[in-house]
């Protein structure tokens, strides 16, 4: 996907995001987020929108003092719904008055201002899923989208440890970790080193990974970001089970 793709997704996972949760008690609450109900879900997706936004803006060439933002929040829970698809609609007029491919300080491996719609769409599209969850309804989440999510997880979750420090505990000798679609042919090999651990772009090495996870490109991306159970049917497990433990143990984001 490109840029202007994301920011398409963007506007319509929103959207999908304020239908889902505008007819509904914001006091429910999100097994999938301990401790909050819709309204703070909502809110918390609200707030990423417009901090990334201001961001975007202010183009930024190196990491913000303070996450301060005017949220201009409602102040009945039940105005969140329409607040978010301002917020939305708010984040769409920036992308498109905004070169994207521009240089621009990002937290991940992408130093562009693209980084940061990316970003935005799948936090979206994560948080809508975890509406509907809420609420007993299967997520749909299109395959093309969760390939790119799975690999946006997973390009930059080696530079989160300053938000999710336990990744720094993802290290091991030349220990490698293979995620494949079983809806595709689509695969991502992680390595463990001693010094972290990273996506392997080189699969010219015909050893077989030392732990692999099979499931739909959808069924891993949430299982990437903690919604799913590894042990559930949806997924085929092979290799070391203690590896695996390991990594989920670790790499929530």
């Amino acid at each position: 996907m490109n840029p202007a793709q994301h920011g398409a997704a963007v506007a319509a996972e929103t959207a999908r995001f304020v239908a889902t949760v505008s007819t509904t008690d914001p006091s429910t609450p999100v097994p999938s987020c301990p401790g909050w109900t819709l309204a703070d879900l909502t809110r918390h997706t609200g707030h990423v929108h417009r901090w990334f936004t201001e961001l975007l803006r202010r183009r930024i060439q190196q990491p913000p003092t303070s996450r301060d933002v005017d949220l201009r929040l409602p102040e009945q829970p039940a105005g969140y719904p329409d607040w978010l698809a301002e917020s939305g609609a708010e984040a769409a007029e920036v992308f498109a008055a905004t070169d994207l491919d521009a240089p621009m300080w990002a937290w991940g491996l992408d130093q562009h201002a693209r980084f940061w719609v990316r970003r935005m769409l799948f936090e979206t599209l994560v948080h809508r899923a975890d509406a509907e969850l809420a609420l007993g309804l299967a997520p749909h989440i299109d395959r093309d989208l969760a390939v790119d999510g799975i690999d946006e997880f997973l390009t930059n979750l080696p530079f989160a440890s300053f938000f999710a420090p336990l990744t720094a505990e993802l290290r091991g000798p030349g220990r490698t970790i293979r995620f494949s679609c079983t809806d595709g042919d689509d695969d991502w090999l992680i390595g463990l080193r001693p010094d972290g651990f990273g996506l392997v772009t080189d699969h010219t090495d015909p050893r077989t990974a030392d732990a692999t996870v099979r499931g739909t490109a959808a069924d891993l991306l949430l299982l990437l970001y903690g919604r799913l159970d590894r042990e559930s049917n949806a997924f085929q497990l092979a290799g070391d089970p203690a590896l695996l433990a390991h990594w989920f143990a670790h790499s929530a984001f």
